[in-house]
């Protein structure tokens, strides 16, 4: 029987625990999400037939604030992933100190097999399903993996509809003319790529003479927008980024990739009437063509998978050569693959602080949207970059205090500001009835 992602990721939590002194309940209260909502949602196609996909919502904890998370149509999402990826954006509004608790959001389905104007009925749809369940003050949804600003923008403009009066504080990750905030579509890399830069810092400290003085080969498994973003800012910053991929496969060149002519390509392939890229990274010819386990694989200083949950697992852990890996995507390695690439001396840095970029934008957005004032590119980067780095600092310390992983670090401060949060509050595991035995 396949291992449920949500008891595998508590599993890191329960490492975590051993370090910090919140109350048992608490604790006991992070393990299971608060509500888990599916729905049905029947959408007329171009050709006049019906279908009907399954969506969810989930919000894990909202101890901190009102639930926060993104929304992905994907054919795997289930309702177990939803609920992990809710309980990782818990950890990671915590660990980031940003005043929200976890959600999450999907859509099973191919959206690639849908037109536009279909995906816009579905993204309606959806909302028209769920709009008690999310709110400015309750739950705010944003974009993940394949939904993009465009459809933020429908489903602000659904909710705002439903409730007869615009709510562009509902949403996140808007486009900029619906009160989206600058900085929002490229926030999960440029983020990403500022923790990697901090933490470089901090491994050139204590380095060894066995390991690069300066490491600079990079291997991107993910081109889609985090990944290309960070493989972007790596490029620029002198790092040599060897291989990228995207769903279809991937291109390797020791010599290094020019990674602008890639999004060029990318941007060039996307047709006049797709919603979504059409090309694949594996149609530049002049490039070796390479699957995704080759690329992950790859004797390289930094892998960063930018994809979707479970790359790394146990099953192949132990082909992985990299020394340092920088999680852009929400759960790409297990916990027993953890296990395997920390006795190989394999350094990880976390999902919940290295792609904490979006949501520490989207809280910017909201900000923004509430008090009506907003901000220039420049000021969202340099609060991102303050924000973000200051998190890696606090978790960098925590790891080298405890000799813990970096993984358990940011567990262990995140726990940390949610215990406080829940012990203030109380845990409310002892109202019965509507009032206090």
């Amino acid at each position: 029987m396949t291992k449920s992602l949500l008891t595998d990721a508590s599993r890191r939590l329960d490492r975590a625990l051993k370090y910090v002194t919140i109350s048992e309940d608490a604790a006991e209260r992070l393990k299971a999400p608060k509500a888990s909502l599916k729905v049905s949602i029947p959408v007329r196609m171009d050709d006049g037939s019906l279908k009907v996909f399954e969506g969810y919502r989930v919000h894990f904890d909202d101890t901190r604030g009102p639930t926060k998370g993104g929304i992905r149509f994907h054919p795997q999402v289930t309702l177990d992933e939803v609920q992990s990826l809710a309980f990782w954006m818990t950890f990671k509004c915590a660990a980031l100190n940003i005043p929200f608790g976890g959600a999450k959001g999907g859509v099973t389905l191919n959206p690639k097999e849908l037109s536009k104007a279909e995906l816009e009925r579905l993204s309606r749809g959806y909302i028209d399903a769920i709009a008690n369940f999310i709110g400015p003050d309750t739950d705010i949804p944003a974009p993940d993996v394949y939904t993009n600003p465009m459809i933020m923008g429908w489903m602000m403009d659904q909710y705002s509809i439903i409730r007869q009066q615009r709510s562009p504080a509902v949403i996140t990750g808007k486009p900029v003319a619906l009160g989206g905030s600058l900085g929002r579509s490229t926030a999960t890399g440029t983020g990403a790529f500022y923790v990697l830069e901090a933490m470089m810092e901090h491994l050139s400290n204590k380095r060894s003479g066995k390991q690069p003085s300066s490491p600079k080969t990079v291997a991107v498994q993910g081109f889609g927008n985090a990944g290309a973003v960070v493989a972007r800012h790596l490029f620029d910053a002198g790092y040599t980024i060897v291989a990228v991929s995207d769903s279809r496969g991937g291109i390797y060149t020791p010599n290094g990739l020019d990674i602008p002519s890639i999004q060029k390509f990318k941007a060039d392939t996307r047709s006049v009437k797709a919603v979504y890229c059409d090309g694949s990274v594996c149609n530049l010819v002049e490039h070796e063509v390479i699957t995704n386990d080759t690329l992950l694989s790859l004797d390289v200083d930094i892998l960063i998978p930018a994809a979707l949950e479970n790359q790394i697992t146990a099953a192949n852990a132990d082909a992985i050569q990299a020394r340092y890996i920088f999680e852009v995507a929400n759960g790409p390695i297990s916990t027993d693959a953890d296990d395997i690439l920390e006795a190989k001396g394999i350094t990880v840095f976390p999902d919940i602080l290295v792609n904490a970029g979006g949501v520490t934008v989207s809280y910017f957005e909201w900000v923004q949207n509430r008090s009506g004032l907003y901000w220039t590119l420049d000021e969202v980067n340099q609060r991102l970059k303050k924000q973000i780095v200051a998190a890696a600092d606090t978790i960098w310390h925590i790891a080298q205090t405890h000799q813990t992983s970096v993984r358990t670090a940011a567990y262990i401060h995140a726990l940390n500001s949610l215990g406080a949060a829940m012990d203030a509050r109380g845990t409310r595991a002892d109202y019965v009835s509507g009032h206090r035995e």
